[in-house]
C-alpha cells in the first residue's frame, strides 16, 4: 500500500478552547459545539494536500488536489464511474453559441454547480450523507486553496495594500522583521484580517 511506505510524523495535534494566540480575538478559536467534519489546512508552501496512489507493478504516483482524476480517486464511493473533476483548463461555454470562450471556471463555480439540487433530475451526490459532508469540506479547501495562490501569484498587482500594512505595523508595534516580507490577504478574502475588522467596524455603526 502506498501509505505504508510513506514516512509518518510523530506529532499529537492538541485543541483547547481555553487556550488563545497570542494577538487573536479571544473567541475565534471557539470550540465547537456541534459534531461536523472539520478540516485543519497548514500554512507554508511546504503543506500540500495531494494524493499518493500506487499503480500495480509500478511506483508511487502523486495527485494534485487540481489534478482532474483527484475526486475520482479520493471519493471512488460517490465517483465509481471516474468522472473528472475540477481542473485549471476548464474554460466557460457562450450559451448563445456553445463555443468555448476564454474565461477559464473557477473552483467555486464549479463545485457550486456540482453539489446544486436540480429540479429535472436528481443529484446522486447528495445523497451521501457523511460522505458527502467530508467531500464539501474537502472541495471547500480545494477552493480556498486556489484563491490563496491567486493572491500569492498576483502580489505585485496588489503592492498598493502593502503601504497599508506598513503603517498598521508600525502603529501596532510589530515585529519589523517581518514587515516587508507578507503576503498580502485583501479584506476581500473571507477570514482575512482585514475582512474581520471590516466586520467589527460595521457592526459598530
Amino acid at each position: 500500500m502506498a501509505l505504508e511506505r510513506m514516512s509518518t510524523d510523530q506529532c499529537k495535534l492538541i485543541i483547547r478552547a481555553d487556550k488563545t494566540p497570542v494577538g487573536e480575538h479571544e473567541r475565534r478559536f471557539n470550540a465547537p459545539t456541534v459534531t461536523e467534519v472539520e478540516i485543519f489546512m497548514v500554512a507554508g508552501g511546504s503543506n500540500r494536500r495531494d494524493i499518493i496512489i500506487q499503480k500495480r507493478g509500478e511506483g508511487l504516483e502523486r495527485i494534485a488536489e487540481a489534478h482532474r482524476s483527484y475526486d475520482s480517486l479520493q471519493y471512488p464511493i460517490i465517483f465509481w464511474q471516474g468522472e473528472d473533476g475540477y481542473h485549471f483548463h476548464l474554460k466557460h461555454t457562450n450559451p448563445d453559441t456553445g463555443l468555448t470562450t476564454n474565461k477559464k471556471i473557477s473552483a467555486m463555480e464549479f463545485y457550486a454547480f456540482r453539489i446544486m439540487t436540480r429540479t429535472e433530475s436528481s443529484n446522486h451526490i447528495l445523497l451521501y450523507r457523511q460522505p458527502f459532508h467530508q467531500y464539501k469540506v474537502d472541495m471547500h479547501a480545494k477552493i480556498e486553496s486556489e484563491r490563496l495562490l491567486y493572491i500569492k501569484l498576483n502580489q505585485q498587482k496588489l503592492r498598493v495594500e502593502e503601504y497599508i500594512h506598513l503603517r498598521d505595523a508600525i502603529t501596532n508595534d510589530g515585529n519589523v522583521t517581518d514587515i516587508g516580507r507578507m503576503v498580502i490577504l485583501l479584506a476581500t478574502y473571507i477570514g482575512s484580517p482585514r475582512h474581520m475588522h471590516e466586520y467589527s467596524q460595521d457592526a459598530m455603526t
